[in-house]
């Protein structure tokens, strides 16, 4: 189990780096973007180049934050939980919910990025949009894989009484 635990968090930190690379072009580009209007420099391609950077920024981030167990959450129904077995119970069964979640994004992203794969960018018709959807499979991918590992971690804690 070590080993795994290892492998999910050495890929969480490849996420988190590639989501860091693409926000800083992402910045990068908006920051260009505001100097080459102030100067009269024509520069369309920022536009497409700034919103998939920040596509992709968003959905690794957001898988890292599966990892992480730090994803956007409502406490107030385990907040009100007294018995520790029955918090581990609502958390396995919330990580059930995200991890069908998860699938579905990972098996209808295969199926957009598919569909999109030879669709040209506006503004730099040379560059094909499919790399642009790999974010929702990739995401989805990786989101169910953490998701498998918490849940089986959850599901040995529940079996061992609810100690952490």
């Amino acid at each position: 189990m070590k080993n795994i635990n290892k492998a999910l968090g050495y890929l969480q930190k490849v996420q988190i780096l590639a989501g860091g690379i693409f926000l800083a072009i992402f910045l990068f580009t908006v920051v260009y973007q505001i100097l080459s209007r102030y100067l009269g420099i024509v520069a369309t391609w920022t536009e497409e180049v700034s919103m998939y950077s920040f596509i992709w920024a968003t959905f690794m981030g957001a898988a890292a934050m599966v990892y992480e167990d730090r994803h956007f959450a409502f406490t107030s129904v385990s907040d009100m939980l007294k018995n520790e077995k029955a918090k581990l119970a609502l958390d396995i069964f919330i990580k059930v919910i995200m991890l069908v979640f998860s699938a579905l994004m990972l098996y209808y992203g295969i199926l957009v990025t598919k569909q999109f794969w030879n669709y040209k960018w506006t503004t730099l018709p040379q560059l094909s949009r499919g790399p642009v959807w790999l974010c929702m499979p990739v995401c989805g991918a990786t989101s169910t894989v953490y998701l498998l590992g918490q849940l089986g971690q959850k599901i040995v804690e529940l079996i061992k009484g609810g100690d952490k």
